[in-house]
């Protein structure tokens, strides 16, 4: 249902954002990388945060790690990632799948400044087998609270 609930979201909120289904795994940014053909920093991972009570997501690209004093800079503590069940609970997307649109509970969303690298990036669509192709603002300006720099590249 996760699928269904970002198509729904995409066309509520940008009917202009296809979804990507390309016949294999995106489960992995290794994986999205292949299956689309691009080089793994273009993947924009969604990761899944608890900083101090809240939870968050935040989104980077494929080849770069959280850093925890850049975390703690940009979103005021240490982050921890929330395991898989709990993630499943809050986004209504299984790991492999979490994305920022069509969540199951409203989560605030920021996206790391690593992004703007490129001119378009590609998250996950609610399933281990598909993605969007979005440009960086306008992943910004549909569903973030802000920019952060909260990683380092690999």
């Amino acid at each position: 249902m996760a699928h269904e609930d970002v198509l729904n979201w995409l066309a509520a909120h940008a009917r202009d954002v296809p979804v990507i289904i390309p016949g294999a795994s995106t489960a992995t940014v290794a994986e999205a990388a292949a299956a689309l053909g691009v080089a793994p920093g273009r993947i924009a991972k969604t990761l899944a945060l608890r900083v101090n009570d809240a939870v968050l997501l935040l989104v980077t690209r494929g080849d770069a790690r959280l850093d925890n004093q850049k975390c703690r800079a940009a979103l005021g503590g240490k982050p921890r990632m929330l395991d898989a069940e709990e993630t499943l609970a809050l986004t209504g997307h299984a790991v492999g799948g979490v994305c920022p649109f069509g969540l199951a509970t409203a989560l605030p969303v920021w996206l790391d400044v690593s992004l703007r690298d490129y001119a378009s990036v590609f998250p996950a669509a609610g399933s281990r087998e598909s993605s969007v192709e979005i440009a960086p603002d306008r992943l910004a300006a549909l569903v973030s609270r802000g920019w952060v720099d909260a990683c380092k590249l690999v």
